[in-house]
C-alpha cells in the first residue's frame, strides 16, 4: 500500500508539475496583448494621429546629419540633412519616393514596389506586431532568446507578402528591444537588424528614442537618436506626396 501510495503520489506532483509548466508557457495573443498595454494601450495608439521625431543620424564613425521623421494616417516622410542638402524619403499610403542630393539628384523618383512596402511598415504607428491581426498576418512564438543577458519573449509575424519579423520582448517591460526583418529585395532575400531602446511616453504612446539598425551579421550600424518627439501635429497629406506629380 505504500508504494502504491508513493507512486500515484509521484504520478500527482508529475501532473501538476507539468500543468504549472504549461500555464505558465504564454500565448503569442498573451504576448501582443501585454505588448499593447505596455506600449499604452488601444485607446492611446488610436488617438496618436501623427507622430514627429526630431533629431540625428549617426553612421559608422561617427558621420552625423540632422533627423526628422513624420508618420501619420499610413504616409512616411524622413529627412536626413548636412550641410544644406536634404535625403528625402517619403510613402504616400500606396507608393514610395525619394530626392538623393547626395547622388546629385534634385528631383523626386518614384522607388520600387518591394521599397515601398518596407516604407509602409515603416509608416504605421501602431507597427508590424500590433497591427498584425488586422492585416491578415501571423504570429507565433518561438520560446525565449537571450538579448544582453535578458531572456526575451520571440514571436515572429509572417506576413501574407512573404515578409517576416521576429520580435524579441523584454519580459519586464514587454516593449520590443530587438526586430529581425526579412526581406525580398529586387529578388534578393535581405535580413536587417533592429535594437530598440530608450522608451519614452508620446502622446500616451511608448516610442523608442534610440533606434540601432544594420544588416545582420555586420558591425556597420546606424543609429537614430531622438532628442524630441511630438504627438499629433499637423501632418497633410501633401506632405508625403510626391512632387510633380
Amino acid at each position: 500500500m505504500r508504494i502504491a501510495s508513493l507512486a500515484l503520489a509521484a504520478l500527482l506532483s508529475a501532473g501538476l508539475s507539468a500543468g504549472s509548466a504549461a500555464a505558465q508557457t504564454p500565448t503569442a495573443a498573451d504576448i501582443v496583448a501585454k505588448n499593447l498595454a505596455a506600449r499604452g494601450g488601444a485607446a492611446a495608439l488610436a488617438g496618436l494621429k501623427s507622430l514627429t521625431l526630431d533629431g540625428k543620424l549617426v553612421f559608422p564613425g561617427g558621420f552625423e546629419l540632422t533627423y526628422h521623421e513624420v508618420r501619420a494616417a499610413g504616409g512616411l516622410r524622413v529627412e536626413a540633412a548636412l550641410q544644406g542638402l536634404t535625403l528625402t524619403t517619403a510613402y504616400d499610403g500606396k507608393a514610395a519616393w525619394r530626392i538623393n542630393p547626395f547622388e546629385g539628384r534634385k528631383d523626386a523618383e518614384r522607388m520600387t514596389d518591394d521599397e515601398a512596402r518596407s516604407l509602409a511598415d515603416s509608416a504605421s504607428i501602431a507597427g508590424v506586431l500590433q497591427s498584425a491581426a488586422s492585416e491578415g498576418a501571423a504570429v507565433t512564438y518561438l520560446g525565449r532568446e537571450d538579448f544582453d543577458g535578458t531572456d526575451c519573449y520571440k514571436l515572429k509575424v509572417a506576413q501574407k507578402d512573404g515578409d517576416e519579423f521576429v520580435y524579441l520582448i523584454d519580459p519586464d517591460s514587454m516593449l520590443e528591444v530587438k526586430v529581425i526583418e526579412t526581406r525580398s529585395i529586387r529578388g534578393a532575400v535581405q535580413v536587417n537588424e533592429t535594437e530598440l531602446g530608450d522608451y519614452e511616453a508620446v502622446g500616451g504612446v511608448m516610442v523608442p528614442m534610440s533606434i540601432e539598425s544594420g544588416p545582420q551579421g555586420s558591425s556597420q550600424r546606424q543609429r537614430v537618436i531622438i532628442a524630441k518627439a511630438t504627438a499629433n501635429a499637423d501632418a497633410p497629406a501633401s506632405l508625403f506626396a510626391q512632387p510633380g506629380k
